[in-house]
């Protein structure tokens, strides 16, 4: 079974596993409202999602994250956090400018490039604790 999602379908599992955590609970429509997208866009993307294995979705009712479909949604969901980091803290970007662009670039960053970030931000991070110290 392929497993490769697009941007569309990744943004479909951070949503839901955001709802999930945000209200225990994730439905068609709060998934429609968060994304801005009809109900019946949900639906066929559900349909997707429940055919690669990554949610449990029976008709009118809640949205599961399988436990695949969760390991994505925090991994997708670590890479956002990473980049609004690196983009507010490091860089000093605009929150709302920063989570929008990491909102994109989550989707294509490399593992390889998010862990030279995740270096490079702890390596900051001690440098300014040992100016704050002195």
């Amino acid at each position: 079974m392929n497993k490769k999602l697009t941007e569309s379908l990744e943004n479909y599992l951070e949503t839901i596993g955001m709802l999930i955590r945000k209200n225990k609970i994730a439905r068609v429509k709060d998934i429609s409202k968060e994304l801005d997208v009809k109900n019946s866009s949900v639906n066929i993307a559900l349909n997707v999602l429940a055919d690669k294995g990554l949610i449990i979705h029976e008709k009118y009712g809640y949205v599961e994250l399988t436990p695949e479909g969760q390991k994505i949604a925090d991994d997708i969901q670590h890479k956002e956090d990473v980049l609004v980091q690196f983009f507010t803290k490091i860089l000093g970007v605009d929150e709302n400018v920063a989570l929008k662009d990491a909102c994109r670039m989550e989707h294509t960053i490399s593992d390889e490039t998010l862990a030279k970030l995740i270096f490079f931000i702890g390596k900051i991070g001690k440098k300014n604790t040992k100016k704050t110290n002195k």
